[in-house]
């Protein structure tokens, strides 16, 4: 997952060669939610639209909804998170993924902050 892309909402999203998604929120994310307790995660096969509610995630000091990034179908999500959710909090950009679709427009990516655009955009929030 070399080429992730960033909302500045801190989601972050990989493709894989085979063209499929992965999501999942940012190092800076999951260290201003503090201790992650519950994780939500949407249906296999639901059908989600850019910045459509996805998941919900439950930490020691808030709840939030995390928006997807681009539109798709859900074709996995990371059930390891339902017993462990402080994988997010221990690597937010590996073991810590959220879900797996299918993209309906590649363009939407394409659309998002690169690594460095993000890093910048994380300067310009302290």
């Amino acid at each position: 997952m070399s080429d992730i892309r960033y909302t500045e909402e801190h989601v972050w999203v990989a493709i894989d060669d085979d063209g499929v998604a992965t999501i999942g929120i940012s190092d800076y994310a999951q260290e201003q939610l503090g201790d992650i307790v519950y994780v939500q995660l949407p249906d296999i096969g639901r059908d989600v639209e850019e910045g459509e509610e996805m998941v919900m995630i439950e930490s020691v000091k808030t709840t939030g909804e995390i928006r997807c990034p681009v539109a798709g179908r859900i074709i996995e999500v990371n059930d390891l998170l339902t017993d462990t959710p402080e994988r997010i909090n221990e690597s937010a950009l590996d073991e810590g993924w959220l879900c797996r679709l299918e993209p309906t427009d590649e363009m939407q990516i394409e659309e998002l902050m690169s690594a460095d655009d993000y890093e910048d955009f994380l300067g310009t929030l302290s």
